[in-house]
């Protein structure tokens, strides 16, 4: 009996050994689940690199009757990825003969199958007790066994088809392709407690949530505007290109806004509101946007409107200022240079009539380029109520006809200009 398992052991290893000496390129089949065709294996950030100094085959081992909680049972209790559920050699003794009780003095068995060389990668005899050390780092991410388990989910469907796969390596690690099987699921009810949020499986940048107050100092200095934790020795997480083509890529930043239109809430899900604004509110200003000589260039652009400047900018306090210190508005000091005149002569600018670049036309086209400067109070100088300013009126012939319509919608817009109990506006009421 013991001679027929000598042999099958042997066979188990030179099985393995093969595998280990030129695994080729695993197909999808016995990936795990999102595994492409083409799978380059998971993310290196996720799942740091191996050393795998073992000769095993899950293939025979699973074939000829053992199963994943014979070497493995601590995935069935395991809460956290810091557990360490490869087997202690003490596991492989009851089969391979061998005594692992005491690693300082491992004791060798009698058979072949029981010798160090015959499972650790590298041993000579002279290496006494020492053999190439076994290293699978703890993954950077938050996973609870025992909750996929005791929910009747199969070692397969996280880790692939282990029984035709040889050398078990990082490819059998988990894809989140395939866990968004259970965690995007459409409505709660069918997800259960399968959660979609991003630090459900990945590790929040919140300081609240990490362990010390100088490993919170780090992680907000590799995470600004983070809310989960992308910074590993093993590399930088960043989304794949299937996630809503939302891959981080050089040309990222002028795609972002595509993928941010198509889902308001999707960069949500990674990003804290002030990561986005640090751009998107002017206080970063990104040289893609604005060129080196922009100061020179952008009364061009804001008059033609080639860019937006609201969407970064507040006119308010952000342009007025500058266009005052140098008196390029109303309110400026008196004694400007005419080399800082804006607008265009008085006789094209206000005088009547009315022609291409009267500040009519001007305001109509683009209103945006007007309250860059000024203050509603300097529009009502002019265009003010009765009794109220040059009574210039800003109404169009036939306004009366719309004006209830107008008013109902908003009054703010009447009351600039008109007093509340203005009788005027009695026929708008």
């Amino acid at each position: 009996m013991i001679g027929r398992y000598v042999l099958l052991v042997i066979a188990m290893v030179l099985a393995a050994t093969v595998a280990i000496a030129g695994d080729p390129p695993k197909s999808a089949r016995v990936l795990p689940p999102g595994a492409f065709d083409d799978d380059r294996g998971p993310s290196q950030a996720i799942f740091p690199p191996q050393q795998l100094t073992i000769k095993f085959n899950h293939k025979l081992h699973l074939t000829e009757g053992a199963t994943c909680k014979t070497c493995h049972p601590g995935a069935l209790t395991s809460n956290s990825v810091a557990d360490h559920l490869t087997p202690k050699g003490a596991v492989c003794d009851a089969c391979h003969q061998s005594d692992h009780s005491n690693l300082a003095k491992v004791i060798a068995g009698p058979e072949a199958s029981g010798q160090c060389a015959f499972c650790h990668l590298g041993y000579k005899e002279s290496d006494g007790n020492a053999v190439a050390r076994f290293v699978v780092p703890r993954a950077n991410m938050v996973f609870n066994h025992q909750k996929h388990a005791v929910r009747n989910i199969g070692c397969g469907q996280c880790h692939g088809a282990l029984d035709q796969v040889e050398l078990a390596t990082r490819d059998q690690l988990p894809r989140m392709r395939g866990c968004f099987k259970c965690h995007q699921m459409p409505d709660a009810a069918a997800r259960g407690e399968a959660k979609s949020d991003c630090t459900t499986c990945h590790i929040p940048s919140n300081p609240k949530d990490r362990d010390a107050p100088a490993r919170n100092a780090l992680v907000r200095a590799e995470n600004p505007g983070g809310r989960i934790k992308t910074a590993f020795a093993s590399g930088v997480l960043e989304p794949p290109r299937w996630l809503h083509n939302a891959a981080h890529t050089p040309d990222f930043i002028e795609r972002h806004k595509y993928v941010a239109g198509n889902d308001s809430q999707f960069c949500a899900n990674c990003h804290k509101e002030d990561f986005c604004v640090g751009c998107h509110d002017g206080r970063v200003r990104p040289k893609s946007i604005h060129p080196s000589d922009y100061l020179s260039m952008h009364p061009i652009e804001a008059r033609q409107q080639t860019q937006r400047c609201t969407s970064c900018h507040n006119e308010q306090n952000f342009c007025l200022g500058c266009h005052q210190r140098v008196g390029i508005t109303m309110s400026g000091p008196p004694s400007t240079r005419e080399s800082g005149r804006f607008h265009p002569p008085k006789g094209i600018w206000s005088d009547a009539p009315r022609r291409p670049g009267h500040h009519a036309f001007e305001a109509q086209r683009n209103l945006n380029a007007c309250v860059s400067c000024h203050v509603e109070r300097d529009c009502v100088v002019c265009h003010g109520g009765s009794g109220i300013g040059g009574g210039f009126n800003p109404h169009k012939s036939g306004f009366s006809g719309g004006c209830a319509t107008q008013m109902r919608r908003n009054p703010r817009p009447c009351f600039v200009c008109h007093m509340p109990d203005d009788g005027v506006l009695a026929p708008c009421r």
